[in-house]
């Protein structure tokens, strides 16, 4: 799991911009959600991130992780990165990524 991300600055890529369809599933996506590049996450790909808080679609966001998503039936990580300064709680950041998310078992770290 990827708790030394907690409190960090990170850049995201946004490969999946808000307002983008997800290309096997569909959805659309209600928020900014991208990847770190040079990460590895417990898929074997880059670490995913969702960006919160930012209400257009970006290419590119920097800002600080305020906690780990930890998919436990999937093996894989979500940071949740919003700007400095800014915070959402659990429940929160559970309804903004419920629309993907919904499908997995989560634990929330800070």
């Amino acid at each position: 799991m990827n708790r030394n991300y907690i409190g960090k600055k990170v850049t995201v890529i946004m490969d999946r911009p808000l307002g983008s369809k997800h290309p096997k599933h569909g959805f659309v996506y209600p928020v900014n959600y991208g990847y770190i590049p040079n990460t590895i996450s417990g898929d074997g790909e880059e670490l995913d991130a969702y960006v919160l808080g930012e209400h257009k679609p970006l290419e590119k966001f920097e800002g600080v992780v305020i906690a780990v998503l930890h998919r436990k039936n999937d093996n894989d990580d979500k940071l949740i990165v919003m700007k400095e300064g800014r915070n959402y709680t659990d429940d929160q950041i559970r309804a903004l990524t419920e629309f993907q998310e919904q499908w997995f078992k989560s634990d929330i770290y800070r």
